[in-house]
């Protein structure tokens, strides 16, 4: 955590000085098309999120069947309750297939040549708090899938009744919706600590070896630039007082964090190197830090030590 909380606190002089419209930034001409692509997978973010919020979990149904092999009313009660779930679990797996697509969309607009990355973000600043939002999007939804271990166990129950009722030569009407290779593909998205990201990761790896012409620094320098604007808008006041909401403070601490930890997985020696963009001191005795940084619990405990920031 020590070089995390270092990047917030270090100088600013040599970063890009321009103010970021997140509240208000509307799209110009050039970026309509690609903005209006980008929102049409946006507007469904917040009902994603609050469908995972209120995610329950079969538990109570999934312990009395598994208790109660024979009892035959009680396996219904459990793959009643289950089926629901899960197809609420394969819409937000859809949605990340969504989410990567737009990503790669906007990454194509926000590195191509000829403008530098500084200059894209400056320009193109709709564009920009899509990116925005994708990231603070993708930590909110990984927030509450660690929070809640009903969502794998659910998907485990689901995923092993198809198998037994398989192996009985049993077809079930549910996988007409969620068949084997869905099935299989949504096992290895949840089976992630924070799926989001890795999906973002991916993307963001897939783009940069998709497009071979293209510098892999025009994206590490996009993503590095972005965590420079983030930090110079929090720390400059005139800059920080633009914003008329202390949400939009978060929202702009929770972008930083999520561009350093995508940063880091994307790179190819990570955000806390020496030839690393993201400005981090090469401090010795954080060295356990770092080897963490992929790990759920750092990501998560770095939410919570930005949150204990921004109150300070």
């Amino acid at each position: 955590m020590g070089n995390l909380l270092k990047v917030l606190t270090r100088e600013i002089e040599n970063y890009p000085h321009f103010f970021l419209d997140f509240e208000n930034a509307q799209p110009t001409e050039g970026e309509r098309e690609i903005w209006n692509q980008i929102s049409a997978v946006l507007q469904d973010s917040e009902s994603i999120l609050a469908d995972l919020q209120a995610y329950k979990g079969a538990g109570p149904e999934i312990r009395d069947a598994i208790q109660n092999p024979n009892d035959i009313q009680l396996q219904e009660k459990a793959w009643n309750a289950v089926c629901p779930l899960v197809v609420r679990l394969k819409r937000f797996y859809e949605f990340s297939i969504r989410l990567e697509k737009a990503l790669q969309s906007l990454l194509e607009s926000l590195t191509c040549p000829p403008y530098t990355p500084t200059q894209h973000l400056e320009r193109e600043q709709a564009l920009a708090k899509e990116f925005a939002e994708i990231l603070h999007f993708t930590l909110r939804f990984d927030e509450l899938k660690m929070r809640n271990p009903a969502i794998q166990n659910d998907f485990s129950y689901y995923r092993r009744t198809i198998s037994r009722n398989r192996i009985n030569n049993m077809h079930l009407d549910i996988e007409n919706e969620v068949n084997n290779e869905m099935a299989n593909r949504m096992s290895l998205f949840y089976a992630e600590a924070t799926p989001m990201l890795k999906t973002l990761s991916n993307a963001t790896m897939h783009f940069v070896s998709e497009n071979k012409t293209l510098p892999i620094e025009n994206t590490t320098d996009c993503l590095s630039t972005m965590t420079s604007v983030c930090k110079v808008m929090l720390e400059t006041p005139e800059y920080r007082s633009r914003f008329t909401s202390e949400e939009t403070l978060m929202f702009c601490m929770r972008v930083m964090v999520g561009v350093i930890i995508l940063y880091d997985h994307v790179h190819p020696v990570g955000a806390f190197c020496k030839t690393s963009k993201i400005d981090a001191p090469q401090d010795h005795s954080t060295d356990s830090d770092l080897s963490n940084m992929h790990s759920p619990s750092w990501q998560l405990s770095s939410l919570q030590d930005v949150q204990a920031f921004s109150c300070a």
